[in-house]
């Protein structure tokens, strides 16, 4: 199975970077990998999208799910640095309200975690 690259940010949060188009073909990965990053103990994740060229509601669904389980495990799913495609559909479904956007995946977590408008 393909992995999407991870790295660790501030401290106990993690990044996770999927790349290219995140469809019905790469969604369940990136949402099976959420899954066990925070079944391993990470629950707090930010999705680097900077490299994410297409998204459709597969993907949505995968970032929604992620979400949840981190947010049941008492930590938070934020994402970082989406292309304008990506901007687009969160606006698109409302999910921006939900999903806030964060400059880059170093500041999502940090002391001044401010959203980008």
């Amino acid at each position: 199975m393909t992995t999407f690259a991870t790295r660790a940010v501030n401290g106990d949060a993690v990044a996770i970077t999927p790349t290219g188009r995140l469809n019905m073909v790469a969604a369940p990965k990136l949402r099976d990998q959420l899954h066990e990053l925070v079944g391993a103990g990470s629950s707090r994740i930010v999705v680097d999208l900077s490299g994410t060229d297409f998204i459709d509601s597969s993907g949505l669904g995968a970032l929604v799910s992620g979400l949840k389980v981190a947010r049941q495990a008492g930590g938070d799913l934020r994402i970082a640095a989406p292309t304008e495609q990506v901007v687009t559909v969160l606006e698109l479904t409302n999910l921006n309200r939900v999903l806030r956007v964060h400059e880059s995946a170093d500041s999502a977590f940090g002391p001044a975690s401010e959203t980008v408008e």
